[in-house]
């Protein structure tokens, strides 16, 4: 090869079109495969082989896209939403969502990662999806069905850190700094000598994605983790070259940020000295519902559990927007404005990954609360303000776990992680053989959803509840709207929610005994997880239970 300009190495190959297989030696050095691989067919440490987009015959011409704002999102494993674990078994399953008024299908990553199973979020060739998964040309005919069924495809990606094994960057430039640390070591580098080319590896990867496989919106992990000192942050120079992409392709693409930061800054525009993001994930109201309605207060938990909690992040998002927090031991985060930030810009949810997989089993809240208690919860954020989202088998109370689950094949690394991960949760208790060992076949098959259960109780009822509270939210305007001053969320008492929008009021006992509530003038009964009859503009609302009355 030879040193072109700006520091970048090039060679001209006749013929090296589609298919073929390639991998590159530094200074006579073992092949290395391409950071920019499309496609690694034999796994992360062997050859790339050249994948040109262009090939796929898209069907998708009458697609206009569909904004993340305000829309259902479900969020979906490709290796564990069927038992064979592909993209072409996961696309089979799309009638599913339509029937439960899905408008946003978001896959955890795709990218590929070592070993057959794993989470995605050890992905080392980030332009390349998972071979085990279909390759490049499976996710193109994914999104391809998914816009034939009126479905929008968001994309988990993940720029703040690689996996531990196949990871090459380091030999090809300096991909990484030691001028900041992360929880995975050096970071990326982002605002070091040669950084232009890091960011612009990260920037071309996101439009790649929109671009060429006509993905409708990207979820950024952990961006708290993009340590960026740089006179313009990655995350608005990424907004706005997706902004500009945006406007060409004539559809809207959509960022969705998780952070960890408690700031709305993320969410505002980057011509006001924002972050330019979409929407971003809210875990302070995960933790309010999953707190009231568990009663577990222990780690990050520690300053949730109350009912005026869960009240206060239904109406101003965080939980802590710039007072103490106990977990982190500092004052944390900044205060929403109603006025400015909508609740469509935060993301609500009952359950995701991290809070069902990190947990030392992979227990979901089925597990841990009566079916009475995941409908109040379900309920109280699909009816909210925010953008909702689904884990892929909560909607039916899904009785498999879902568990933490790698497929290294280096023996010593997949040690370590077993080792590690049960020494953490013994930290906290656990004894060594009640942690699922992530290497072991048996923990991925575990976490298989089971379809057989939706068609049969107590399954199917707590999917009848989910879908009529979506056909709920998609058709009432008082439901759809996301102006957070309208919200009123009042405890009557420790067990005890009220929470009021336009003509909606919901109403929420998780006490021992029945709970009395006043009914509005006029007021019906819409939904209730056990029937209740109002009367004398009062209303007895069972234990564990949710009632929705609309005026």
């Amino acid at each position: 090869m030879t040193r072109g300009d700006d520091a970048v190495w090039v060679i001209d190959v006749e013929d090296a079109g589609h298919g073929t297989d390639y991998a590159f030696s530094l200074d006579g050095g073992a092949p290395l495969p391409d950071p920019r691989s499309g496609r690694q067919p034999h796994g992360v440490h062997e050859p790339s082989r050249v994948f040109e987009t262009a090939r796929h015959d898209w069907q998708d011409a009458g697609w206009r896209g569909r904004s993340a704002l305000g829309a259902l999102f479900y969020e979906l494993h490709i290796g564990t939403f069927t038992p064979q674990g592909t993209l072409d078994a996961a696309a089979e399953r799309l009638d599913h969502l339509v029937d439960l008024g899905v408008d946003v299908v978001e896959l955890m990553p795709v990218a590929a990662f070592d070993g057959r199973w794993g989470w995605g979020y050890d992905g080392v060739d980030l332009y390349a999806v998972h071979e085990p998964y279909g390759g490049p040309a499976a996710l193109q005919r994914f999104v391809d069905a998914a816009h034939a069924k009126g479905l929008a495809v968001c994309l988990d990606v993940v720029y703040n850190h690689l996996g531990p094994s196949g990871n090459y960057l380091a030999s090809f430039g300096p991909y990484f700094t030691g001028k900041h640390s992360t929880p995975w070591g050096d970071a990326v580098n982002l605002d070091d000598e040669g950084s232009e080319h890091v960011r612009r590896w990260i920037v071309d990867n996101a439009l790649r994605w929109f671009r060429d496989f006509h993905v409708d919106a990207l979820r950024l992990d952990a961006v708290h983790a993009l340590v960026d000192e740089s006179a313009r942050h990655l995350l608005a120079q990424l907004s706005d070259e997706t902004a500009a992409l945006s406007d060409e392709l004539g559809r809207p693409l959509s960022l969705v940020a998780e952070s960890d930061l408690n700031d709305p800054r993320m969410i505002e525009p980057t011509g006001d000295g924002g972050l330019g993001m979409t929407a971003q994930w809210s875990d302070d109201l995960h933790h309010a519902l999953h707190s009231w309605l568990t009663g577990e207060t222990q780690g990050y938990y520690v300053d949730f559990g109350s009912v005026d909690v869960v009240a206060r992040t239904l109406t101003q998002v965080f939980r802590h927007a710039g007072d103490f927090s106990t977990f982190r031991g500092a004052d944390w985060g900044r205060p929403v404005d109603p006025a400015r930030h909508h609740g469509h810009r935060f993301l609500g949810y009952l359950q995701d990954h991290d809070q069902v997989g990190n947990r030392a089993t992979g227990d979901r809240i089925s597990a841990a609360v009566s079916p009475g208690r995941q409908a109040a919860g379900a309920a109280l954020y699909l009816t909210s303000a925010f953008t909702p989202m689904i884990f892929m088998g909560e909607e039916w109370a899904a009785s498999t776990p879902w568990q933490y689950f790698t497929d290294f094949p280096d023996p010593d690394l997949g040690a370590a992680v077993r080792d590690g991960r049960r020494a953490e949760f013994a930290e906290h208790g656990w004894d060594a053989e009640d942690v699922p060992d992530p290497q072991d076949p048996a923990t991925r098959e575990a976490s298989v959803l089971d379809w057989a259960e939706p068609g049969k109780d107590p399954h199917a009822r707590m999917l009848a509840w989910y879908r009529a509270l979506v056909a709920l939210r998609r058709s009432e305007p008082d439901v759809q709207d996301d102006d957070l001053r309208d919200v009123r969320a009042e405890a009557t008492g420790p067990d005890r929610l009220v929470v009021r929008r336009g003509r909606f009021t919901l109403l929420v006992n998780l006490g021992t005994e029945p709970a009395e509530f006043d009914v509005p003038d006029g007021g019906e009964v819409v939904l209730a997880w056990e029937r209740v009859e109002p009367a004398g503009g009062r209303v007895s609302v069972p234990p564990d239970a949710v009632v929705l009355i609309r005026v």
